[in-house]
């Protein structure tokens, strides 16, 4: 198989697995930071974990692996139950989601999954176009 006879989907999918779990895991940073919480792995993983697992659930339910970068429909929905059901597997682990900490998520996660998408995109069309 040659460069030329693969899809630009498979070609993307590496980088949208990775780029979502870091994006993720960036705004589990983050937000233990802004609450001068422990960025030890086990206190990131704790935090990270509800919501990796709802990622890696609409990537399956979406089967994202088709088109990686599409925004629509695939990207909201990645995004609505990346935070659905992050708060609320955090919920049942015994963690607690008040409605600032939902708010904050809801944007930010947003602003990752779905600006990221936007962005490669955005690349994927200019690069096509040389």
């Amino acid at each position: 198989m040659t460069e030329t006879s693969i899809t630009p989907s498979i070609k993307t999918l590496p980088y949208a697995v990775v780029m979502d779990i870091v994006l993720v895991v960036i705004f589990a940073v983050s937000g233990r930071s802004s609450h001068h919480e422990s960025l030890s792995v086990g206190g990131v993983f704790t935090t990270a974990w509800p919501f990796l697992a709802a990622l890696a659930a609409g990537w399956l339910i979406t089967r994202n692996w088709r088109a990686p970068v599409r925004l629509w429909p695939n990207g909201v929905c990645i995004w609505l139950i990346t935070v659905a059901g992050g708060m609320a597997l955090r919920i049942l682990s015994g963690e607690t989601a008040a409605l600032p900490f939902v708010a904050v998520t809801i944007v930010v996660l947003a602003l990752f999954l779905l600006g990221s998408r936007m962005i490669a995109t955005l690349v994927t069309r200019r690069t096509a176009r040389r």
